[in-house]
C-alpha cells in the first residue's frame, strides 16, 4: 500500500526515482520516528535542508536571468515571496503532499498534514530527494513546474511588498514612526501554538492579529492596520 502511495508521487512530479528510499524520506517527519522506532530512515529534516538551498539557488538564477531591470533589492523581495512558506505550502497542497506524510498519531491528530510549515518543509524536503536522486536539472524543471507559475502574479500584484513592509513605509513616510510588534497573548500547546500580535505606531496600539506563529500574526495585524488606515483617509 505504502509503496503505491509514493508510486503515486512519481507519477504527479513525472519523475522515477532510482533510489526509492530517498522518495520515502522526504515524507517521514520526526513526530513518525517516536512511534516506529523500527525505521531504518531518518527524518525528512536533511532533506528539506538541502532542498532550501537548492530552492535558493535555481529561483536566485530565474530572477537574474529573466529580470535584468530590476536592481538586486527587487530580488531579494521578489525571492522571498516565491520562496516563503505559504508560497511553498501552497504548491505543497496542489500536489497534495500532505497526504503522504508520514505521522504520528498525535501530530496527524492536531492538523499536521494542512499546518503550512509542515507542507512548506515537505515541498523543500522533496526537492531535496528530486536533486540528489536525478541531478539539478531535474530539480529545475521540478520548481519550474510547480512553483515558479505564481511568480508572475505575485510581481504584477506588488505581493512581494508583504503588509509589515508597506505599513512600514507608509508609517514611516506619513508620521516619521516605525512600527513595533508586541506579543499580546499566546494559548494552545507548545505544538499548536496560537499568537496574538499587536502592531503599535508610537505609544498607541492601532491593531492585532492572530496567527500559527509570530510572523504570521504580525503580517494579520499589519493587514489590519492598514486597512484601517485607508478607511480613515
Amino acid at each position: 500500500m505504502e509503496t503505491n502511495k509514493f508510486s503515486d508521487i512519481e507519477r504527479k512530479i513525472n519523475i522515477e526515482f532510482k533510489d526509492k528510499s530517498l522518495l520515502r524520506n522526504a515524507f517521514i517527519h520526526r513526530s513518525y520516528l517516536n512511534e516506529h522506532p523500527e525505521e531504518i530512515l531518518s527524518n525528512n529534516e536533511r532533506l528539506e535542508f538541502l532542498g532550501d538551498s537548492v530552492l535558493a539557488f535555481v529561483v536566485s538564477e530565474h530572477l537574474y536571468r529573466n529580470y535584468p531591470k530590476h536592481p538586486e533589492g527587487d530580488l531579494t523581495n521578489f525571492r522571498a515571496a516565491i520562496v516563503n512558506a505559504k508560497s511553498l505550502a501552497g504548491a505543497a497542497k496542489e500536489l497534495d503532499l500532505g497526504s503522504y506524510l508520514l505521522l504520528s498519531r498525535g501530530e496527524e491528530a492536531t492538523g499536521g498534514r494542512t499546518r503550512q510549515y509542515l507542507l512548506a518543509n515537505t515541498f523543500e524536503a522533496l526537492l531535496g530527494a528530486i536533486y540528489l536522486d536525478q541531478g539539478i536539472n531535474a530539480a529545475k524543471d521540478f520548481i519550474y513546474q510547480f512553483l515558479l507559475p505564481s511568480l508572475p502574479n505575485i510581481i504584477e500584484q506588488e505581493l512581494y511588498k508583504d503588509y509589515k513592509s508597506k505599513l512600514q513605509e507608509l508609517s514611516q513616510e506619513k508620521l516619521g514612526i516605525t512600527p513595533v510588534y508586541k506579543v499580546i497573548s499566546e494559548s494552545g500547546p507548545d505544538h499548536a501554538k496560537t499568537f496574538k500580535m499587536g502592531v503599535f505606531l508610537g505609544e498607541k496600539i492601532t491593531a492585532e492579529g492572530e496567527g500559527t506563529s509570530k510572523q504570521t500574526a504580525e503580517q494579520e495585524a499589519a493587514k489590519k492596520a492598514l486597512a484601517a488606515w485607508t478607511e480613515a483617509v
